[in-house]
């Protein structure tokens, strides 16, 4: 499996608003470095603060690709060509070497930046070691800071840890070797290069901190910043002090934040639960009251209780299971790793192993709901693709996992015994099934349980920052799998068609390792965080939107998905939190007593996008005319609205609901499990009753039949692309090798390490698999393939090495692209003999389920109607878009209406012709000379998103064979529109 990277546009958003910041180049003449052929050309206002920038984008949304992309955008537009990226440590490390290095990131970024490379020079701890006593420079810093602007398609790039950086190696200044002919000092000779220096996780990396010092003596000319959390700073003294965000020129010049991230689909939704407690023992419960190095002590009940180091808590109360001494030090640490801070509270009963099975047996039950749903995907189109299905686990001891000697610990042993146990219920569910899908899985299942009995089980692993440099092959395997080789562990099979079952991954604590995954979908923390650390870094692991076994990143319209985040009881707030730290991350603070400037203009912002000419003044006169607010902008402390009295605030939010969306986390997309709200939309069913002979029709399945046409399109679309006369498809690939080359300039030696292609062999394909991929992957002809083929081939000159996984590539993006853009209008569609049930209807049943997910109807929420006609009863509304959604849904109807409501996703699953499925947005029945009329809408902004067209066509094709059944679609941008669709419809203008 390859991963297919695609740019977003929040990424091109960041991009933008780094090219807007950048001040360009200095044009000074007459400058002596002007020309310093080792060094970036000189930067305007470098050096200086104003010339810095913050890209701000939360956890899992593409951080490291908008930085890469930068450094090629700067080399383009200004041959800015020497980089360091700065990273907290080393699994963060590796998981950028990882993605720069990656095949895919390479293919990607060559579509955009032409025979532009990277090369990529990593700093690692041991690469200073020198032989025979000589202390010598790695050829990683050598080849970065020694290489000139000569080489114009390469791109220098330093990836450094900070602690890295902060060694004696790289300070010290006694080597036996020099630098551009005279610096013996690494971090001396990195800043003769004038770097641009890229800060990853800049929270790690606060101004006035050894690491920002060790940044400041590289000299960089511009320092961009990229990271979900920023530094804190603390002006003021005494109880005046008051915490604010450290940002360059005041704010970050791009701000994608938590809130824009989960209400727009960019990460994950969340679940997050913990197992219930006994009153009794939840009650039992400790609190540190002091924090020496050499002494803990604990109070319950007005009593103090106090251990010295080495002393066990078990003395204190035998609910501390496990031997847990206190280790004391600095970070006041338990012996199970757990750091204590003041005030934090100890629940003896979350220490024992019992709950920690309790937790894992949680993990695995959802685990394999969320595995099952994305195996099957059973709610989409036939054979679409699969997603591989990841749990985390979080641990606070090594050696519970690792054990001693190459034995198990207790923790392993208990996790084999659970998941064995779960295992073979499931293996028992599907053993005599028939259908496809569903026998691959229970394969799948077979060969987990069979490798969990092996002796070299290949189901779970583990990684932590102490495996480093661990001379146990298996461990060093397991580490490897997990940090460098992710396609593998997205994947379902390897080369040899061998199921990869390893899926379930321990590591500790939550924010030390760096490492992420799209396709975690759950997370177990088997003990507390400790202190009172971001709680948005901890779901971070898991937020990435998930991608299927082709590589494709699917968004949350394609495949909605959610992290099931578990904890434990002494952090049942833990949801509460994480909605209060989202909602403070908006940069838009709501004031409940004024109507402030930041307020005026995020609505106003909001409303322009649905209504361009919406403007300031329209909103203050809209206001004043509902009296909501005074001439200073204070809100009026009562207000009468649509009969109903309120705050002059919430009159506002009534009014403008987009303040509280654009500033607020949607509820739904954070969610207690453990809260008696179940987030359930329940159907008013005899509303629903009024719609069942149309419904026994929409649950039919339909077929795709396309037109006769499409075959002869197909050939003529593939003809096209076949005889391409510029070369941009058919391409050579040339494999590359990584040269070392000894230089004695000014007689020293020194080893300058290159890469790249050979020159005169050619990677090249079998020829009779180049076909077979290319006729599965395309739906044409082997036969018409092969034959344009030749002749392709014999106008390049008959060199088959165009023949190679490059051109396969080229070849399918643009045959698929082309082919879509030719069948959107040439089928229709064909209903089948069964039917299938959806979020709304189970079909075996024959009848309309009793609720629905609120999720499914919207990620906002309004008061509820009164209308007896709403097809939901409880309240309250639920909706994704104020105008026009929020408008038709509050709309009064007449008495003609005997139904009306919003439909939940997948409620028809109408098929489309470049797969996945599509439903509309609202369906209204029309009491008209006592034949009833079906009115179906699909909601869209004026300003129409491209594939809205499509969605059009395809609603409409599918609803065309149902004319005579009386349904009528459209495709409306207002709530006007609706209402004149409904009046005409009533009134028979409209048949």
């Amino acid at each position: 499996m390859k991963i297919k990277l695609e740019i977003l546009p929040h990424q091109t958003e960041a991009l933008k608003a780094i090219d807007e910041n950048f001040y360009g180049l200095d044009t000074l003449k007459n400058n002596p470095d002007a020309d310093y052929i080792y060094a970036n050309p000189l930067v305007k206002y470098r050096y200086q603060e104003k010339a810095n920038i913050d890209i701000k984008m939360e956890t899992g949304t593409g951080k490291t690709y908008v930085y890469t992309r930068m450094m090629y955008e700067l080399h383009q537009k200004y041959g800015l060509f020497k980089f360091v990226i700065a990273v907290p440590n080393p699994s963060i490390k590796e998981g950028t070497r990882s993605f720069i290095t990656s095949a895919y990131a390479k293919q990607h970024f060559s579509e955009f930046y032409e025979n532009t490379r990277i090369q990529l020079n990593v700093i690692n701890a041991g690469d200073f070691n020198g032989q025979s006593g000589r202390r010598n420079f790695p050829a990683q810093l050598s080849e970065f800071v020694e290489s000139t602007r000569q080489n114009v398609n390469q791109i220098e790039v330093l990836l450094i840890n900070a602690g890295m950086l902060h060694s004696k190696s790289m300070h010290r200044d006694d080597y036996d070797q020099t630098l551009l002919g005279g610096e013996t000092s690494p971090i001396k000779a990195i800043a003769a290069t004038r770097p641009i220096v890229i800060i990853d996780e800049p929270h790690r990396f606060s101004r006035g901190k050894r690491f920002y010092g060790d940044i400041k003596e590289m000299d960089p000319q511009l320092i961009v910043r990229f990271g979900a959390t920023f530094p804190e700073i603390t002006p003021g003294h005494g109880h005046n002090k008051v915490k604010k965000i450290d940002y360059y020129r005041g704010k970050p010049q791009f701000n994608l934040n938590a809130v824009d991230s989960f209400n727009q689909g960019l990460v994950k939704g969340i679940d997050i639960g913990y197992p219930d407690m006994p009153e009794d023992q939840a009650n039992n419960l400790y609190r540190v009251k002091k924090l020496k190095p050499k002494e803990l002590t604990l109070t319950k009940d007005n009593k103090d209780y106090s251990v010295t180091v080495g002393e066990s808590l078990a003395d204190i109360d035998e609910g501390f299971a496990g031997n847990i001494t206190y280790d004391g030090g600095l970070d006041h640490e338990l012996s199970n790793g757990l750091s204590l801070s003041k005030d934090m509270k100890l629940i003896p009963g979350t220490f024992s192993e019992s709950y920690q099975d309790e937790i894992i047996s949680e993990a695995l039950d959802r685990h394999f709901v969320a595995e099952q749903e994305n195996f099957m995907r059973s709610n989409t189109s036939i054979n679409v693709p699969r997603i591989k299905t990841l749990s985390l686990f979080f641990i606070d001891s090594i050696s519970s996992f690792r054990g001693d000697n190459k034995t198990k610990g207790w923790l392993a042993k208990n996790f084999e015994k659970i998941l064995t146990q779960k295992l073979r219920k499931l293996i028992k569910k599907y053993e005599f099934t028939i259908n496809d899908r569903e026998k691959q899985y229970y394969e799948f299942l077979q060969a987990t349980l069979q490798s969990l009995k092996s002796e070299h089980q290949d189901v779970y692993a583990g990684y932590f920052s102490e495996d480093r440099g661990n001379s146990d092959d298996d461990i060093q395997a397991e580490v490897d799998d997990i940090l460098k080789n992710k396609e593998k562990l997205l994947s379902f099979k390897d080369s040899k068609g061998k199921w990869i079952t390893r899926r379930f991954l321990f590591s500790k604590w939550t924010l030390r390792e760096g490492w992420d995954n799209p396709n975690v979908f759950v997370i177990a923390k088997l003990r507390t965080s400790g202190s009172e650390i971001s709680k948005i870094q901890e779901v971070g692991r898991g937020l990435r939107l998930p991608v299927d076994e082709t590589g494709h990143r699917l968004s949350q319209e394609e495949w909605p998905s959610r992290l099931s985040f578990l904890i434990g009881y002494d952090e049942q707030n833990f949801a509460e939190k994480l909605v209060g730290e989202i909602n403070t991350d908006s940069p838009v603070k709501l004031d409940q007593d004024e109507l402030t400037e930041d307020m005026i203009k995020l609505i106003v912002k909001a409303k322009e996008k649905s209504n361009p000419q919406f403007n300031e003044n329209q909103l203050l006169d809209d206001l004043d005319e509902h009296n909501v607010i005074t001439r200073s902008n204070q809100f009026k402390q009562y207000v009468d609205i649509d009969g109903k009295k309120m705050s002059g605030y919430d009159a506002l939010c009534y009014l403008y609901p987009e303040l509280e969306q654009q500033t607020k986390v949607s509820k739904g997309k954070i969610r207690d499990k453990n809260s008696k709200d179940n987030t359930k939309v329940k159907l008013r069913k005899q509303n629903w009753q009024q719609l069942k002979n149309l419904w026994l029709q929409l649950a039919k399945r339909q077929m795709i039949q396309f037109d006769p046409s499409v075959n002869q399109n197909a050939e003529t679309v593939a003809r096209h692309v076949f005889n391409d006369s510029d070369n941009k498809i058919f391409v050579l690939q040339r494999p590359q090798i990584i040269s070392q080359k000894i230089n004695t300039d000014n007689n020293i030696a020194s080893v300058r390490e290159t890469q790249s292609d050979y020159n005169t062999e050619y990677l090249a394909m079998n020829y009779g698999k180049f076909l077979k991929i290319l006729a599965n992957k395309t739906d044409l002809s082997v036969n018409l393939i092969n034959n344009l083929m030749i002749k392709a081939i014999t106008r390049l000159g008959s060199n088959t090495n165009y023949i190679n996984e490059k051109t396969l590539d080229n070849l399918v993006r643009t045959l698929n692209s082309r082919f879509n853009a030719r069948i959107k209008t040439s089928y229709s569609y064909e209903p089948l003999d069964f039917a299938a049930s959806t979020s709304i209807y189970n079909a075996k049943k024959q009848e309309f389920v009793n609720s629905v997910p609120a999720s499914l109807l919207g990620i906002y929420q309004a008061d509820s109607t009164s209308d007896k006609a709403y097809l939901y009863d409880r309240p309250p509304l639920r909706y994704d878009s104020a105008d026009p959604e929020l408008t038709i849904l509050k709309r009064s109807y007449s008495p003609k209406i005997s139904v009306f409501g919003k439909l939940p996703k997948q409620a028809i699953k109408i098929p489309r012709f470049d797969n996945g499925t599509t439903t509309p947005d609202f369906i209204f029945k029309i009491e008209r000379d006592n034949k009833p009329i079906y009115l179906v809408i699909e909601t869209k902004a004026e300003n129409m998103r491209l594939g809205d067209e499509d969605i059009r066509v395809i609603q409409q094709k599918y609803f065309n064979h149902l004319k005579e059944s009386g349904v009528y679609y459209r495709m409306a941008t207002s709530a006007q529109e609706v209402h004149d669709l409904i009046n005409k419809l009533e009134s028979g203008e409209l048949n």
